[in-house]
């Protein structure tokens, strides 16, 4: 049950933080985003992860009040987790949903300038590395080209403007996610990212890109894996050779 916020003014906002074995990091980024933008709430989603990250989600969960735990039965992708999460705060009157890595990847930090694109009349922001200002830390020359080549490939498949159509850091006003149809997005993995920009653009919203710095991991594995990007192309290929109506 999501807490009241009648002594907080303006929009009430939560962060959704999708995890699966993220033990070392999760507390960090739960409480930077607590400190970035203190009258944000936090979801975290877990699909029953076997390292203990659900049993830590309950316990930050149980010392805060603005954080909340969704537990799922298994692994099912990033795109399933968000959009378990994005329903579950629908459904308990959030206005501004975001999304964000728990590996530490995403700066708590940036949080607030994303949020300050929606104040400015934009329906949905999204973290954009490949901007000036942007940034990539920690990522070797071949992880640089793999994102390039396929935000590029992405943009002229799509026809899109957006310059980061991977980017997992992005904030919506709940009326963007309402627009889209949460129930009619296909993408399990990565691809949801691209899946639902692109449909942003299609319905002719604002989407406004505000550059961030993205860090690699320094623990734990990247869930990055071949079928992810097959799956991506695939998708990318299909929409793109498919005349819009």
């Amino acid at each position: 049950m999501a807490p009241s916020d009648s002594a907080t003014p303006g929009p009430r906002t939560i962060v959704i933080v999708p995890t699966y074995c993220e033990i070392d990091s999760l507390e960090h980024v739960v409480l930077g985003v607590r400190e970035a933008v203190p009258s944000a709430h936090v979801l975290v989603v877990d699909d029953n992860s076997p390292d203990g990250t659900g049993q830590l989600a309950d316990d930050l969960a149980a010392r805060d009040a603005k954080v909340a735990a969704l537990h799922r039965s298994a692994k099912d992708g990033l795109g399933r987790a968000y959009l378990a999460g994005f329903s579950w705060a629908i459904e308990h009157g959030f206005d501004r949903i975001v999304e964000m890595d728990a590996d530490g990847s995403h700066r708590p930090a940036d949080l607030p300038a994303l949020l300050a694109a929606l104040d400015d009349g934009a329906d949905a922001a999204i973290g954009t590395r490949w901007m000036p200002g942007g940034a990539v830390t920690n990522w070797p020359w071949h992880r640089r080209l793999i994102s390039r080549a396929g935000t590029a490939y992405a943009r002229l498949m799509l026809r899109s403007r957006l310059r980061d159509l991977t980017s997992g850091f992005r904030a919506f006003e709940r009326s963007a996610l309402e627009a889209i149809d949460l129930q009619h997005v296909q993408g399990a993995g990565y691809v949801f990212q691209i899946e639902v920009a692109s449909d942003l653009e299609r319905l002719g919203l604002r989407v406004d890109e505000v550059p961030i710095t993205f860090i690699e991991r320094e623990s734990g594995r990247s869930k990055m894996s071949t079928g992810i990007v097959f799956e991506a192309i695939g998708w990318v290929t299909k929409t793109g050779l498919t005349p819009r109506r």
